[in-house]
């Protein structure tokens, strides 16, 4: 089991679904109040919710940004093989996550941040300055139950913000990319 520290703990069970989420730098939002949530899980869809509403970066609402992001997501599986990807979703100031590492999960995010900082700094004309948030945060499944719901939330985040009505149409996520298939099966 992988355990690491920055600002939160992480610990990565060995064979272990991840749910992962890490945001643009200076996305952010306002502190919020002081509120005791029924769990950690309502917790975390609270703190989703007030990401979805933050008016701080946006840059992955531009579409050359939220394509170099997507197409390093489905490389990171594809080409370098670092994890089996379940589900992904790239919402205007965050993305979300669920794969199967086969790698250390610092060396994927590294990785994922790492190369799209650089282009999505060259798209927007902004070189050299920071782009995402260096924490992210990640959260194991315990069984399939709970991977087959990060799955849903994951792709039902769009849907949750309002951005689109049905996940598949939201264009940067893994529910876009299965619907052609599943659209063909019908």
């Amino acid at each position: 089991m992988a355990e690491y520290y920055r600002r939160l703990p992480h610990f990565q069970p060995d064979d272990a679904y991840l749910f992962v989420t890490w945001r643009l730098h200076g996305s952010l939002p306002a502190k919020q109040p002081q509120v005791v949530y029924a769990t950690p899980g309502h917790a975390f869809v609270a703190q989703d919710r007030a990401l979805d509403r933050a008016l701080g970066s946006q840059w992955l609402s531009d579409s050359r940004v939220a394509k170099a992001v997507a197409e390093a997501i489905l490389a990171g599986a594809s080409e370098k093989r670092f994890y089996e990807l379940t589900a992904w979703a790239i919402m205007p100031n965050h993305v979300h996550l669920l794969v199967l590492p086969k790698v250390p999960l610092p060396q994927i995010t590294q990785w994922i941040k790492g190369s799209t900082a650089r282009a999505a700094n060259l798209l927007l004309g902004r070189a050299g300055k920071t782009f995402w948030q260096r924490e992210s945060y990640d959260h194991w499944a315990r069984n399939a139950g709970q991977r087959d719901r990060m799955a849903a939330y994951i792709e039902n985040n769009p849907v949750s913000a309002g951005f689109v009505l049905k996940p598949e149409d939201w264009p940067w996520s893994s529910a876009a990319r299965r619907a052609p298939l599943d659209r063909g099966a019908s």
